[in-house]
């Protein structure tokens, strides 16, 4: 399966942790969010290509029918991407392939990999923008989940591992770009996800290193020093976890109950002070859920 596809699936086996009513109430919101042009709400109420992202995921989880046609003609007016940068170029990849990944022009699908492949950076691996010296974890991520999204194999998949070895910073975890060479738990995640996908080993304390992030108030940490855990650090540890084969027992009582604080009126915070209806933290709820799955 594509890194998309895993998720998409672990999303779908939260709903037996949610219940029936639970998981009706979450597809009632995704169809809150959802514009009429066929996009879904970001924080400010207005179609967003980022958001509609994790409103399409969280929808098909969901089994929430969407209207495919309106949906369709949003993705249709970035046509081949030629105004956004490479997280959006991700995004467009993603939404395409969610919705149906037969459905996606052919020009689009070319352009979006010429596109990706331009961000790629001069130790191989994958940058946010064009002609950088070094890549990032999310870079490579990125470029990882859009090739997969359309299809195509990631060209020099050699570079993109040497990018991430050049990120290890010793322990276990990998910092997301050389400018802050500090772990952190979505930067590990990210690595050992594509080096997973890439048939590569990741360090072999990772698994150690993301199981330490565990906060006592039950879920994941960002970094060591953040201050509290957090939605998206919570479930993109656990994915990369499982991805692993970690034992996470001793941390899934934690995990779930973190989980169940921060779900209301059918959608989840981002943290705990988070007030805001999201999308996109709802998703990573029904991620973190999903792989807390027994």
């Amino acid at each position: 399966m594509t890194i998309s596809q895993e998720m998409l699936a672990a999303a779908a086996r939260a709903v037996r942790l949610l219940g029936e009513d639970r998981a009706a109430e979450m597809g009632e919101f995704y169809r809150r969010l959802l514009r009429p042009d066929g996009g879904f709400a970001d924080r400010a109420g207005k179609s967003d290509l980022y958001y509609t992202v994790f409103g399409l995921q969280a929808c098909s989880a969901l089994g929430v029918d969407l209207p495919v046609g309106s949906v369709r003609s949003y993705l249709q007016g970035f046509g081949e991407g030629r105004q956004l940068d490479m997280v959006h170029l991700g995004c467009l990849a993603r939404c395409w392939a969610v919705l149906d990944g037969e459905a996606c022009p052919p020009p689009v699908r070319s352009a979006v990999l010429r596109r990706i492949e331009a961000c790629r950076s001069a130790d191989g691996g994958y940058a946010q923008q064009t002609r950088r010296p070094a890549g990032s974890a999310y870079g490579c991520f990125l470029a990882l989940g859009a090739c997969q999204d359309l299809g195509a194999d990631l060209p020099d998949a050699g570079g993109a591992a040497r990018c991430l070895a050049g990120l290890a910073v010793g322990d276990g975890s990998y910092a997301n770009d050389a400018s802050m060479p500090v772990g952190s738990a979505p930067a590990t995640a990210a690595a050992v996800m594509v080096l997973a996908h890439l048939r590569l080993p990741a360090d072999a304390r990772s698994a150690d290193w993301l199981l330490a992030q565990h906060d006592p108030a039950g879920g994941f940490r960002a970094v060591p020093i953040a201050p509290e855990p957090d939605m998206l650090s919570t479930a993109v540890a656990l994915q990369a976890l499982r991805k692993l084969g970690a034992d996470v027992s001793a941390v899934r009582p934690g995990c779930l109950a973190f989980a169940r604080s921060l779900c209301a009126e059918g959608r989840f915070a981002g943290h705990g002070a988070d007030t805001a209806l999201d999308g996109e933290y709802t998703f990573y709820g029904l991620l973190a859920l999903g792989c807390l799955e027994e």
